[in-house]
This record gives C-alpha cells, structure tokens and sequence, in this order.
C-alpha cells in the first residue's frame, strides 16, 4: 500500500484539523482535570463522518481502511489522547462488526449514530484478553450473559459493546456478542478516575444475566478467539501504537517550542542553545520516526497479506508503547519545572503515555509472543 493510498481524503483531513483546533485541543486540559468523556469531540467527529471512516460506503460509511484510521488517531493523540483511544476502540469494535455484525448497526455508526467499544479484559483473566471468564448461558429462548469486565473503554458512554464470553455450547476459547450498552443487567462500577487517559470512561463493567439473543452473537458459537486474532489484534494493535505515536509528536512538540523561546537572559542564550537538551529532543525524533516506519511497514504488511504480518503486529504496539515512555520522559526532562505545570501539556501527555505497555497485551507479553514466534514455537 503506497503513502498516497494511506491518506485522509483532503475534505476529511480538513475537517479533523478543524474538530482538533476547535475542539479537542482547547478541551484536552478539562478533559484531563476532570476525567470527562470527550463528547463534544465525539459528536464533532460523528457530525464530520469520521465516526463512520471504516465503515463501508453502501451504508452511508467513508469506506476508509486501518491506514486511514492511523493517521486520524495519530493526528487526534498529539492533542487528546483520551479522545484518540476512544475512537481507536470504536475502530476496533468497528472492524469486527463490518464483518459479523447486523446492518441496522453497521447503518448507525457508518452515519455517525451509534458509538461502539470492545469489552474483552476482564477481572479473572487480567491482561489476557483473549481468555473470558464470563460466561454465557441458555435461558429458555434467550441466553444471559455474566462477566466481571475490568477494563472497558467509554463504558456507560458507548451505544454498544462488543462482547466476549466463554462459548455458550461449543467446543473454543470465546464467543462474541453485540451488546447493547442500556441492556437491563449491565452495571458500570463508577466512574474512572486514573493516573492517564482519564477522560476515556475506562471502568469496570458488571454483567449479571444481561438477556441477549442468537441474532446477537457475532460469528459462530466458540469462534471468538479466531476472530480476535485474525481483526480484533491487528487493528487494536496498530491503531495503538498510532496512539502513542501522535502523543510523541505532541510531546515532541511541545518541548520544542519550549526550548526554543526559553532563554536563560543573563547569558542571552535559550536552552536549546545547550548541546545536551539538543542531543535528548534528537533522541525523541529518532524514536518516533522509528516507531512511524515500523508502523508503516505494519500496515504495508497487512494489505499486502506478508507473512511477516503478524510479527509486525505484535512488534508495533511493544515499540510505540515503550517509545512513548522515553520520548514523554526525555520531553519532561528538558523542559525542567516547567513542564510539570498542568497548562504546559507534557506532563498530561507524560501520565497518557504510561498506558499503552500496560494495555493487554502488555508489552511483557508481546515480548514473550514475539519471542515466541521468532524461536519457531506457537503462540499459544
């Protein structure tokens, strides 16, 4: 896939550039401050088409593909990464549905009506996410549904949540379901109220006989884990690392231009006059180009059916998640005290940075994957 065929559509471009000046940008530190959902950036972004970028055009959608998604996500992060992660579990959710999900759905977030996430870590299973331990039982000529759910970005904010559960009858891992988030049954266990990316809803979900139906789940019975590997994993993934790769740039920036304009004036010089804050701020460039043409070549890989795809896809999330750690890092450590001053914006980008390595699959994990696949032993 070319750099060309990666970009937004220039009205769609224009119009995210817009919602990020306007918007997102002079909310982020209210956003933060009070751990508020983003709303107002959702509703601009649902208003502009970009709720539905993935979705396909027959159903009112752009049509758009994962390389598109990364650049939004990547271009939202530099200012709120709280709004980037909720669109990037929207995306996710979003993929999967365009495959298994109904049309009445699909219409909905393809016009921009309807926000969707995933609900898949959960309080017995931790950070492997691919192992539910809630289940799904039949209940005359429906089936409920019991979870314990830890972590479920804009929970109680979404329309719906994608859903794992132990297979209701067959043999596998998990099963998916499309559940509607005003399900009677369905509990958010208070509001979130982190260390970073406060302001994405991330809270605990409990399910205690949510009533769901056949037509609700997605794909067959047992199947979940397939398709959590084979769409959930590398959209989730990429668009991750997108994530942190624009709180990078927005990090990077953002010492930069601190450097350049403070001046030390009883020598008449500014900091970036000092060789070693130059040598960290290149340290910081070099780790996002870095991460930026992994990344690339991630999504070059995927369209292009490589086999190295899945290395790719496990390798860019440990890479941006890890980088973003130093870069935000390297950017307080130049900017000095001023930096921890909320109105600067690096210390809000330093805490947002702490999530991505601990985001199932945490970058422990992946190692232990990439490891894995590299030494010839299967995954799992």
């Amino acid at each position: 896939m070319g750099t060309s065929q990666q970009a937004l559509a220039p009205n769609l471009a224009a119009d995210l550039e817009r919602i990020c000046a306007d918007i997102i940008a002079p909310h982020a530190l209210e956003t933060d401050r009070q751990a508020r959902f983003p709303r107002a950036a959702v509703t601009a972004l649902a208003q502009a088409g970009l709720l539905g970028l993935v979705s396909a055009r027959e159903l009112g959608g752009q049509g758009a593909g994962m390389a598109q998604a990364s650049q939004m996500l990547q271009r939202i992060a530099q200012d709120c990464p709280s709004t980037a992660m909720v669109m990037c579990m929207h995306f996710c959710a979003t993929a999967l549905l365009e495959q298994q999900g109904p049309r009445a759905t699909r219409e909905a977030i393809a016009q921009g009506r309807h926000l969707s996430t995933l609900a898949f870590s959960e309080a017995g299973s931790r950070s492997h996410f691919w192992a539910p331990t809630g289940t799904a039982r039949s209940e005359g000529a429906g089936v409920r549904l019991d979870a314990n759910k830890s972590w479920v970005t804009s929970a109680g904010e979404a329309d719906s949540y994608v859903w794992s559960s132990k297979p209701l009858s067959a043999e596998g891992a998990s099963s998916l379901w499309l559940v509607d988030a005003r399900a009677t049954g369905l509990q958010v266990q208070g509001s979130f109220d982190g260390l970073g990316l406060r302001g994405n809803a991330s809270s605990p979900v409990l399910a205690q006989g949510v009533p769901v139906t056949a037509e609700q789940l997605l794909g067959e019975d047992g199947k979940g884990f397939d398709a959590m590997m084979s769409t959930v994993l590398p959209w989730f993934s990429l668009l991750n690392a997108s994530c942190s790769i624009g709180l990078m740039e927005g990090v990077l920036a953002r010492a930069c231009q601190h450097v350049g304009q403070t001046r030390h004036q009883h020598l008449d010089s500014s900091l970036a006059d000092l060789p070693t804050v130059r040598a960290y701020l290149a340290r910081a460039r070099i780790r996002t180009d870095m991460c930026r043409c992994l990344l690339d070549d991630g999504l070059n890989a995927i369209a292009e059916g490589r086999a190295d795809a899945m290395l790719r896809v496990l390798e860019i999330k440990a890479a941006a998640g890890e980088s973003a750690l130093e870069v935000s890092d390297l950017a307080m450590r130049v900017c000095g005290g001023a930096a921890f001053r909320k109105e600067a914006g690096i210390e809000r980008l330093f805490r947002d940075a702490r999530a991505a390595h601990v985001m199932a699959p945490t970058s422990d994990v992946l190692y232990d994957f990439i490891g894995k696949a590299i030494t010839g032993l299967p995954l799992f």
